[in-house]
């Protein structure tokens, strides 16, 4: 059974409030205890949110979740805040069905929704939760010594990997903790180089982490090192999606060079034939399971704007470009979803979808597709685009500015 994993970056988080905020409306019916064997507070539960397929919907969120960061299954939305809990909505309505309180205070490693596993996981400053996706309820927790936080997050095959260092981090060692999904229990833990902002990626068995300038794998099982990156490869960044490791340069650098983009053999780390050197600063990609890399290029000397360039890792070539102003992306059912840019008038406040292979110059079912002008969707309200596991059909849109998630049918 293929396993889908929604990973969400790592953003600066403010407290939910619990199952009695009435932001979602409606009353609410008494608190239940959680179920046998889970730790941590009780879950509260609306009486009032419709159960169904996905529909269309907007809901508001608190100012609280608004700075949040939220995914999403084929079943549900879910989102995490900066106190450690977590707020789950319902897929029909957008209304709050489960929450589960906590009251850590920190900034966050971000949000895993791991729909094989039922469970959603956060690290927020030195505490680390899961939450059962099936009854709402806290699943585990595990605390790390006070001066140490949460700073990344992955998963993959029933294993979630949490990287911590000490608070505020200024070095380069870091450690990387494997606990089973399923309720918690720790399977090793080493300590490894890594620069601030890499991801964590994990498929196939490995888990993969960067120090900003070489890559290593581990067994996902045993935490051993089996492969890194050889000397004179530079990775400033890493880029993974799908089974698909990429470097690129880093999005922090104020120079006008960067380096070579390479794409990376997985099970050796070795540099494979990359399309191109990239001549505008790498800000960030997405990269689809199919091996299509979707990656943000800001101009060199004017960053606020630029283009999506769209790369074919598995045939070594470039597939198309699309101007753009910096916002955010995904990719789903071969299609890449974005925001419009900005700065055009006709246009902006949109979503859109772009065939991978086609691009802007697809013509019929490949042809790009926008959705109407939605408040929710101005560059002013700085608005993250989800894509629920499976294909629903919809995409969520959390708009930050205004706090407010809608839901609406994939253009």
């Amino acid at each position: 059974m293929k396993r889908r994993i929604v990973a969400v970056g790592a953003a600066l988080l403010v407290l939910v409030g619990c199952a009695g905020n009435t932001a979602s409306g409606g009353p609410k019916s008494p608190a239940i205890p959680a179920p046998s064997g889970a730790l941590g507070p009780t879950v509260e539960m609306t009486s009032t949110s419709v159960s169904g397929p996905w529909r269309a919907w907007t809901a508001p969120l608190s100012s609280r979740e608004a700075h949040g960061s939220c995914g999403a299954t084929a079943h549900q939305v879910v989102c995490a805040t900066d106190s450690g809990g977590f707020v789950g909505r319902s897929r029909a309505d957008g209304r709050i069905a489960w929450t589960v309180p906590a009251g850590d205070h920190g900034k966050s490693a971000g949000l895993l929704v791991d729909a094989a596993d039922e469970r959603a996981v956060t690290g927020v400053a030195g505490r680390l939760r899961a939450a059962n996706l099936r009854t709402g309820a806290q699943a585990w927790t595990h605390r790390l010594p006070t001066g140490r936080a949460y700073v990344a997050l992955g998963a993959a095959d029933g294993i979630v990997y949490a990287l911590h260092a000490p608070a505020p981090f200024t070095g380069s060692a870091a450690v990387l903790d494997a606990v089973h999904a399923s309720d918690g229990t720790p399977l090793w833990h080493r300590t490894v180089a890594w620069s601030t902002g890499e991801p964590l990626a994990a498929f196939r068995g490995r888990v993969y982490t960067s120090d900003g300038t070489r890559v290593t794998a581990r067994d996902a099982r045993t935490g051993d090192t089996v492969a890194t990156g050889p000397t004179g490869v530079e990775c400033p960044h890493l880029v993974t999606g799908g089974h698909y490791l990429v470097c690129t340069g880093s999005p922090f650098s104020a120079g006008d060079t960067f380096p070579p983009m390479r794409r990376l053999d997985p099970a050796t780390l070795r540099p494979l034939p990359t399309p191109r050197n990239t001549i505008n600063k790498p800000v960030h990609g997405v990269i689809s399971d199919d091996g299509v890399l979707v990656l943000y290029e800001a101009g060199a000397e004017d960053t606020s704007a630029g283009d999506w360039f769209a790369y074919d890792l598995e045939n070594d070539r470039k597939l198309w470009s699309t101007y753009a102003t910096e916002a955010d992306a995904t990719v789903t059912t071969g299609r890449f979803v974005t925001f419009t840019p900005g700065n055009d008038s006709t246009t902006r406040g949109r979503l859109i979808t772009i065939d991978l292979h086609a691009g802007p110059q697809g013509t019929g079912t490949a042809a790009p597709r926008m959705s109407p002008a939605y408040a929710q969707t101005r560059d002013g309200e700085h608005p993250v685009v989800v894509v629920p596991g499976g294909d629903t059909g919809h995409v969520v849109v959390m708009a930050r500015t205004h706090g407010s998630l809608r839901s609406l049918p994939l253009p």
